[in-house]
């Protein structure tokens, strides 16, 4: 394998003068838009340099990395170095993979990267951030220990071929005019071919599904397919059911999710057969109108294959009249636009399929409304004064003296790190204090800390060094310093798990990892004593250039809920430790 201390080191130089660049660009920055140095600088990122190195042709086999990275505070970029290749990426990965043979191209990214440039590339392993395992995990695939056998939860797709409907980075207001059509909705309905449908994704070795069979039973359908190893490596391969739902006052998206089935792992020439059942209740679409949820009479067409672009129909369930699953209450105006619309996305067909006839007379409308009143005198105990109320809902602070060493995130008393803590001034009075770790990725904490008399403190700045090296020098020593030596006084160190990001797990399409993941994190709630871990997100993938992406799921909705679901479940098969699912609205871009 191609390896060049020689290109590494050269390589380094460009990305030092980058750095240094880009860090002049952060405090210009915060100069012209007047902004504090920390958010001007909090989750930018630096776009990868242009580099001229030569390479080096001595090995059997290369593998080039292509890293990108994104974070909370500032959105990706539509960029050469970020979500764009560099002429230089572009132009060594064209070179290597036609002089080698054995030829890797790897993705170390928390989303997409517009690959258009490079499609000819035979190999491409989308690594994605994997926490601790991420190197192992490489090492591993490369040399035959494992195989990959994800699939992508976004739609890979040049820039220019994006939704355009809706705003996205504008400061003040932002409108989802896209509606329903968020990724594979966009591109499935409109027609438009990606770079790599979602749910996409190889391995090292080839299945065939066979022909489904459909069951119906009320309101809920069965698809079951048996899937062959036809190849010589084992593997696993994922089912993935889709409905096309009827048009009909209702916009609806050429198809959308209803559920998916991952199989063990099969060795060559063995088979298992997968189930997915899914209730079509789940899929009714939005009356904004009668603010009501409908299924509406007409066909659904059932469809299955390996991902959205593949995807066949099998069946077709009948609903030979209207019924709202679901009734619900209009707390505001409406909006002032309205959703792009595409009546009409195309037809299946479904000569010769077997066609069910769906029986909802068993089934009850729900309704929900607002929920007026409080709770509070139900969760507090008697005796508490207004003002003591006050504190509880403001969290643990001080009232006096400096609060320097108490920064968003890292502001807890109870644990070194944690990002912060509700309140422990009435724990005589039986009101306890909950402790809250950030952290998408796993539990965060301070790696190095003390503890005395009035709680556990961080040793050394809560900020990166990264952050740290934009403030002038006496700030930056003074933010960086640690606390003096006393008598009694010693420095720990503590270390969790680093898990893969969020995006990372939900391409497992393994729901069962997802809920193993929670159950370490848990765990190490466990020993540090945290009660809630402020994850899972489930923000859609609304747009690829969203910075946080990373800690979000996927652009499908069903995907968001089941990975959350699961990771949750992981987390609360701990007594008393608790998961907190968010954000519940927009946050979808970071500007």
């Amino acid at each position: 394998m191609l390896v060049n201390p020689f290109w590494s080191d050269m390589y380094d130089n460009f990305l030092e003068k980058a750095h240094r660049d880009f860090n002049k660009e952060i405090k210009a920055r915060a100069r012209k838009e007047k902004m504090n140095i920390l958010a001007a600088s909090m989750g930018a990122v630096m776009k990868q340099p242009e580099y001229v190195i030569p390479l080096d042709l001595s090995g059997d086999a290369a593998v080039y990395v292509v890293s990108r990275i994104s974070g909370e505070g500032n959105d990706r970029l539509p960029e050469k170095g970020d979500f764009r290749l560099t002429d230089s990426e572009v132009r060594d990965i064209l070179a290597l993979n036609e002089l080698y043979e054995r030829f890797m191209l790897v993705i170390n990214a928390g989303g997409p990267v517009d690959l258009s440039p490079v499609m000819e590339a035979g190999n491409i392993l989308v690594l994605s951030q994997l926490g601790v395992e991420t190197g192992a995990a490489l090492a591993d695939i490369l040399l035959g220990k494992a195989y990959p056998s994800g699939k992508l939860t976004t739609t890979w797709a040049a820039y220019e071929d994006r939704c355009t409907a809706g705003d996205f980075g504008e400061r003040d207001d932002t409108r989802y005019r896209e509606g329903i059509y968020v990724g594979y909705r966009y591109f499935d309905t409109f027609g438009i071919e990606p770079l790599f449908p979602f749910g996409y994704g190889l391995g090292y070795t080839d299945f065939r599904i066979a022909k489904p069979s459909v069951k119906v039973n009320g309101s809920v359908a069965e698809v079951s397919a048996k899937i062959t190893n036809k190849g010589k490596y084992k593997g696993k391969e994922t089912l993935q059911v889709y409905v096309s739902c009827p048009q009909g006052r209702l916009d609806r998206e050429a198809k959308s999710l209803a559920g998916f089935a991952k199989t063990d792992e099969l060795a060559p020439g063995r088979s298992r057969t997968v189930k997915v059942s899914f209730d079509i209740r789940e899929l009714a679409g939005f009356d904004t109108k009668n603010a009501e949820y409908v299924l509406e009479k007409g066909e659904y067409i059932v469809l299955a294959g390996t991902d959205s672009a593949n995807a066949a129909p099998a069946a077709v369930l009948t609903l030979e009249k209207d019924f709202t699953v679901r009734k619900v209450e209009r707390l505001f105006d409406g909006a002032d636009f309205s959703d792009l619309r595409c009546f009409g996305p195309g037809a299946y067909d479904t000569k010769g399929l077997p066609i069910f006839s769906l029986d909802l007379s068993g089934c009850v409308t729900e309704e929900l409304r607002e929920r007026n009143g409080s709770m509070m005198a139900d969760l507090v105990p008697a005796g508490l004064t207004a003002d003591e109320l006050a504190y509880i809902n403001v969290g643990q602070f001080k009232d006096k003296g400096s609060l320097a060493g108490s920064v968003i995130g890292d502001s807890a008393e109870s644990v070194a790190g944690a990002a912060g803590e509700s309140c422990r001034r009435f724990i005589d009075k039986g009101v306890g204090s909950i402790v809250m770790s950030d952290g998408p990725a796993g539990v965060r904490i301070s790696k190095r800390y003390y503890e005395d008399e009035s709680g556990k403190h961080s040793v050394g700045s809560a900020l990166p060094e990264s952050v740290l090296e934009l403030f002038p020098g006496p700030v930056r020593k003074i933010m960086a310093r640690e606390p003096k030596a006393k008598e009694g006084r010693v420095f720990k160190e503590q270390y969790c798990t680093a898990i893969p990001i969020e995006t990372a797990i939900a391409q497992s399409w393994n729901t069962d990892f997802a809920e193993l993941c929670g159950d370490i994190v848990a765990s190490e709630m466990d020993i540090f004593d945290i009660d809630l871990w402020l994850a899972p997100a489930l923000n859609i993938h609304r747009n690829i250039l969203c910075g946080r992406n990373y800690e979000y799921f996927s652009e499908d909705p069903l995907i968001s809920g089941k990975f959350a679901a699961a990771l949750t479940r992981g987390v609360q098969k701990h007594p008393g430790r608790g998961a907190t699912i968010k954000h519940y609205a927009v946050n979808n871009q970071e500007t």
